[in-house]
């Protein structure tokens, strides 16, 4: 059975001060009442993180960050590397978020190396990938997101898909109060696993897991949670709020 995940991508949000804190709670409440089926990691901007790593250090929360640089080191001023990520403490980065991609235009070929360089430097990758409003009422998110893994991922050995995780993010559902239908999703993971099945065979497969990211409330999580092809989330929102995200998790 894989194991389910719930990651909580804080964004751009909280101070040094206000994200340790938060940290703290977090971490205290998962120590006291572990999550029965699911890994709880805190993904956070880059001056958290060696601050919760030290907070969630022996206990039932992981850590990781939102982004990476495409470079490994050098004269890049503003950039953090993967290997300077990994220093801190976190085993996991999200790479290819949709507002990485249409804010900032990272495309595919981008993508792709940095998420070699998150391996290269013994992190963990959640890969995002998913249709705007248009591609989706245009018939056309199949066609995306087999676009977006197989020139952001299918570069990739065998083994080092061990260490990827995908988190599918319909852009049109992200902060908008929408929400794929239970169905929807179910559809489009059992789609994405068929593609990673193709590509390296039905063991890899079945042990790849798929997040689904996309206006998860404690209201509608346990639905899309119990999907077959659905083993976790990958939340913006609702992360920030305490009791909204330990719902969450527990919805697992």
């Amino acid at each position: 059975m894989r194991k389910k995940i719930v990651a909580g991508n804080w964004k751009m949000n909280m101070s040094f001060e206000e994200g340790i804190r938060f940290a703290k709670s977090i971490d205290q409440y998962f120590r006291e009442k572990p999550p029965v089926r699911a890994e709880v990691i805190l993904c956070t901007p880059f001056i958290h993180l060696s601050g919760v790593s030290e907070i969630v250090k022996g206990g039932n929360v992981s850590l990781g960050a939102q982004n990476c640089a495409s470079e490994a080191s050098g004269a890049y001023t503003g950039e953090v590397s993967a290997y300077m990520i990994k220093s801190t403490g976190a085993e996991y980065v999200i790479i290819g978020h949709s507002e990485r991609r249409t804010i900032f235009h990272e495309d595919d070929k981008q993508l792709n190396k940095k998420t070699v360089l998150a391996l290269n430097s013994g992190l963990k990758v959640i890969f995002c990938c998913g249709e705007v409003k248009e591609q989706r009422e245009e018939g056309n998110h199949f066609i995306i997101v087999k676009r977006q893994i197989e020139e952001g991922l299918f570069t990739l050995r065998a083994e080092e898909m061990k260490n990827i995780i995908i988190a599918y993010e319909p852009v049109w559902a992200i902060g908008t109060g929408l929400t794929a239908t239970p169905d929807q999703a179910q559809e489009i993971h059992k789609y994405i696993r068929g593609l990673v099945k193709e590509k390296y065979g039905t063991k890899i497969a079945d042990e790849i897991i798929i997040l689904y990211g996309g206006s998860v409330k404690s209201s509608n999580a346990a639905e899309i949670f119990s999907n077959a092809d659905v083993d976790g989330g990958l939340i913006g929102g609702a992360s920030l709020k305490k009791e909204d995200f330990i719902s969450i998790v527990e919805a697992v």
